[in-house]
């Protein structure tokens, strides 16, 4: 299985990976042509601060036993057996934001400017390497092969707080 890996002590913060990811899922498919200010669209992944004020790459981690595919009422988040990847059909997406709610990682948002659907890291279906991979210039964003068993361990706990240890 392949899974992105972030290593947070190499991000430098500038939000290439989101740019990237805007690209990809934009009707050009080009960073040049990206529009930022069109609300429409909107990155699958954010660069967030952590509690050191440092910035800190984030993206799906398409978990072992994802929350969002169990609190979905429709099926339209499911686990892919053979990859492992959350998989998200927006055709079947109700919009109700159960799975927004529960991603403890708050990476599923609602859609904006569009009809009731949710939005979500596809790992850049139907490319070899994710475009966020691809746009870090650092190495914080890794793309790495991991063994089913390693799958659980690579997802750290989850504090009481909501954020993770």
């Amino acid at each position: 299985m392949k899974r992105i890996f972030i290593k947070p002590e190499l991000c430098a913060g500038c939000k290439n990976c989101q740019v990237a990811c805007l690209a990809e899922h934009s009707p050009t498919s080009s960073v040049w042509l990206v529009n930022l200010s069109d609300q429409s669209s909107q990155p699958r992944n954010s660069v967030r601060l952590n509690d050191q004020n440092r910035p800190v790459p984030l993206t799906c981690r398409h978990c072992s036993e994802p929350e969002c595919v169990t609190a979905c009422m429709t099926g339209a988040l499911s686990k892919d057996p053979v990859t492992g990847l959350v998989q998200h059909d927006p055709e079947s997406c109700a919009g109700c934001w159960m799975c927004v709610m529960s991603c403890p990682f708050g990476m599923i948002a609602p859609k904006a400017g569009e009809r009731k659907i949710a939005v979500k890291c596809d790992f850049c279906a139907g490319r070899e390497m994710p475009r966020c991979v691809e746009a870090c210039p650092t190495g914080a964003i890794t793309l790495v092969e991991i063994s089913p068993t390693h799958a659980v361990a690579a997802v750290p706990e989850r504090s009481p707080e909501g954020g993770i240890q």
